[in-house]
């Protein structure tokens, strides 16, 4: 990476990867996918206003304003990592299997209520998404939390290279993306990188105390610990966990209640993973617990919507055989005249994919519920039972509930993001 694009950017303070949305004085950086090309928009980018655009197509060398480069992809990811030496602040890697967002977006608000925090926007957390989001952290900044995903080996490295995190913290190890992974351990293997690169660095965990794997894989890491074990820094228990949270917060200057606008135990840890952030950083106990209760989650992660005729619990961003699990306990916990569920499709499983939707539904079988529908090819083909009722898309479920009508119900409705099954909510 060149002194000058360097240079060109603390001067500019923007990059782009899309002209639809550029703005004038941005970088434009052309990077290449299996759908698109961005080395194809270059003098489009410029004709926008961009300052400078980098490209690593040789055809676009004579085009004035341009930087050739063997790599754009790369080039972007070494402009970010230059930046991020410059910031010296702290910042908080967060990954983990599930509730990486609902985590940071909850650690957000509690951090902003002392500082100028700066946290991955939407979900950007990938190879393209994290030096994006370094690179849009602004000069002012105190503290920075970026997400990072992962769904193969090596990737978390990548990423931690680029971010440079000062603490850290693995939300949980579960089942997710087993394709990518190939097994549980190369889930472990993968998601533990973050504690790898922290030992390395001299940097500080948050972690959860009441999870053994986490406590066993972090060894002699610093830790700054959360959890309902009498010895965690960040201690807290649950008030009520069938219906919104509620929990008890022993802080240091007394207890709190918090109420939220969560559901599910899972989200409990979430909950607390930030008030420990805070605690550790000192911001005002009250001011935290304030921010947590404020959260409402959005965009189908843990949203309770009370519709005219039913109360549904839509989680229908991710699914994973750990998150199913816990959804499906939770459900299960529920004081409900009549319940129903509807699952689609675990994505992301490869060769365990079957045996996994199988093993999810011997579950299913013994809950008890009083109606469940499944949405997805992988559970239509794992449905032997005569008493669920299955379909290949959510179109088909949209239109049965439709001639179906569900009322005075409690509905969970849970499955990945590709299966779309927020649409049935409009039949609920």
């Amino acid at each position: 990476m060149s002194d000058q694009l360097l240079k060109a950017f603390l001067n500019s303070g923007k990059v782009s990867t899309d002209t639809r949305t550029i703005q004038k004085g941005d970088i434009f950086f052309g990077l290449k996918g299996e759908s698109f090309n961005g080395n194809n928009y270059i003098i489009q980018a410029l004709e926008k206003g961009a300052a400078l655009a980098v490209t690593d197509d040789p055809a676009n060398k004579k085009i004035p304003g341009t930087i050739l480069v063997s790599d754009s992809l790369k080039t972007l990811q070494d402009l970010a990592s230059e930046y991020r030496k410059l910031l010296k602040i702290p910042v908080i890697g967060i990954t983990g299997s599930n509730g990486k967002t609902t985590t940071k977006e909850l650690m957000y608000l509690v951090m902003k209520q002392k500082f100028n925090v700066f946290a991955t926007h939407g979900n950007l957390n990938n190879h393209i998404g994290v030096p994006l989001s370094i690179l849009s952290i602004k000069k002012d900044t105190e503290i920075a939390i970026i997400e990072m995903g992962a769904n193969h080996i090596g990737e978390i490295h990548l990423l931690c290279n680029i971010a440079r995190p000062t603490h850290g913290i693995i939300t949980n190890l579960g089942k997710a993306h087993l394709e990518g992974f190939g097994s549980f351990h190369g889930v472990i293997k993968a998601k533990t990188e973050l504690y790898k690169y922290l030992d390395a660095h001299q940097g500080i965990i948050f972690i959860n105390k009441d999870d053994n794997l986490l406590m066993d894989q972090a060894g002699t890491l610093k830790k700054y610990s959360y959890g309902s074990d009498a010895k965690a820094d960040t201690r807290a228990s649950l008030i009520r966990d069938d219906h919104n949270l509620e929990i008890l917060w022993n802080t240091p200057d007394g207890d709190l209640i918090i109420k939220s606008h969560l559901f599910g135990r899972y989200n409990f840890y979430n909950i607390l993973a930030a008030l420990a952030a805070g605690q550790y950083f000192k911001v005002d106990p009250q001011l935290s617990s304030m921010a947590v209760h404020n959260y409402i989650p959005e965009n189908n992660r843990s949203q309770l919507i009370k519709s005219k005729k039913n109360t549904i619990y839509l989680d229908a961003y991710n699914a994973n055989p750990t998150s199913m699990e816990n959804a499906l306990n939770f459900f299960a916990k529920v004081k409900s005249g009549k319940k129903v569920v509807i699952l689609g499709d675990m994505l992301e499983l490869g060769k365990e994919s079957e045996a996994e939707h199988v093993k999810l539904l011997d579950a299913l079988s013994s809950m008890n519920f009083d109606l469940v529908l499944l949405v997805g090819e992988e559970f239509n083909r794992a449905n032997n039972s005569t008493v669920f009722t299955s379909f290949t898309n959510s179109g088909q479920a949209k239109d049965w509930l439709q001639n179906n009508p569900v009322g005075n119900a409690s509905i969970l409705i849970k499955g990945s993001r590709k299966i779309g099954l927020e649409m049935l909510t409009d039949q609920l």
